[in-house]
C-alpha cells in the first residue's frame, strides 16, 4: 500500500506538467491563428485607406488589370546587420470565379529599407500580367531577377508614365508615416509563408492551388478579399464609363 501510496503523486505530478504543456501548446497555436487573422485583417485596412484618397490612390488603371494583389501591413522590420528587410502579408490572384483565397507570404532582402528610413512600413505588389502571375504562383521569386519590377504610379488618374510601368510584371508601392509612393523594391524575395499556411487552413496547401481558386476562403479571410474586390471593381466602373463618354464624345463630333 505503501509502494502505491507513494507512485500515485508522481503520476498526478506527472500528468499535471502533461496537461501544462498541452495547454501552453494550444495557448501558442491560437495567438499564431489569431496573429494571422489579424494580419489578414490589416491588409484590408490598408488598402481602404489607400484607396480613400483619390489623388494618392492606386491608379484605377493598375487595379482594373491587376492579376494579383500582395498587401504587406505594418510588419516590416529592419534590422541593421542582420540581413534586414522582412515582412509578412498576403496575396490574391484573378480566377474565373472571382479573387483567390489568401495566401500568406514571406518578404525578406532588398535595400528598400534604406529609402524608406529603417521604419515599420505598409507594402503593397500589384502583379500586372501573366508573366509575373506564373512567377508568384511558383512559391519562390526575386524581384527585379526573375520578374521585372517598377515604383508604381500614384493618383486615381495618373498619366505620364503610367503606361511605360505597366509593362512591368509587378508595381510595387509602400506607406510611411501617411504617406503613399511608389517604392523599388528591387532584390527582395517573395516566398510562401509555409507555417502561416498550415496554420490559417490546418495543412499545408500549395501557394499555386491556393492563388488558383483550388481553396475555399476562411471566414478571416472576407474582409481582405471584399476589399480587392471593391476597388477592383471599383476601376473597373469607371474605366466603363471613362469609355462611354469617349464613345459619346466621338458620336457628338
Amino acid at each position: 500500500m505503501r509502494i502505491i501510496s507513494s507512485a500515485v503523486p508522481r503520476w498526478l505530478g506527472v500528468l499535471g506538467v502533461c496537461a501544462l504543456l498541452v495547454g501552453v501548446s494550444w495557448s501558442a497555436d491560437d495567438k499564431q491563428e489569431s496573429d494571422i487573422s489579424k494580419r489578414i485583417g490589416a491588409s484590408a485596412k490598408v488598402l481602404d485607406e489607400i484607396m480613400a484618397v483619390p489623388d494618392k490612390a492606386i491608379p484605377d488603371k493598375v487595379m482594373k488589370d491587376a492579376k494579383c494583389i500582395v498587401v504587406i501591413p505594418s510588419m516590416v522590420k529592419i534590422a541593421v546587420g542582420f540581413g534586414g528587410n522582412h515582412g509578412k502579408g498576403v496575396a490574391t490572384c484573378r480566377t474565373e470565379h472571382g479573387w483567390s483565397a489568401p495566401a500568406p507570404v514571406t518578404i525578406t532582402g532588398g535595400s528598400w529599407g534604406l529609402q524608406l528610413g529603417g521604419q515599420a512600413v505598409d507594402l503593397v505588389m500589384v502583379v500586372m500580367n501573366q508573366s509575373g502571375m506564373d512567377h508568384l504562383l511558383s512559391s519562390k521569386f526575386k524581384l527585379g531577377a526573375e520578374a521585372s519590377a517598377a515604383a508604381g504610379p500614384v493618383g486615381r488618374d495618373a498619366g505620364a508614365d503610367t503606361d511605360i510601368k505597366m509593362r512591368a510584371e509587378v508595381l510595387t508601392y509602400s506607406r510611411a508615416r501617411g504617406l503613399f509612393a511608389g517604392v523599388d523594391l528591387s532584390g527582395a524575395a517573395l516566398t510562401q509563408d509555409k507555417d502561416e499556411t498550415h496554420l490559417l487552413y490546418g495543412k499545408f496547401v500549395p501557394f499555386g492551388d491556393i492563388l488558383s481558386g483550388k481553396v475555399e476562403p476562411t471566414a478571416s479571410s472576407e474582409p481582405f478579399l471584399a476589399a480587392v474586390k471593391k476597388y477592383s471593381a471599383q476601376s473597373h466602373e469607371s474605366s466603363q464609363n471613362e469609355n462611354r463618354i469617349t464613345t459619346s464624345e466621338r458620336a457628338a463630333k
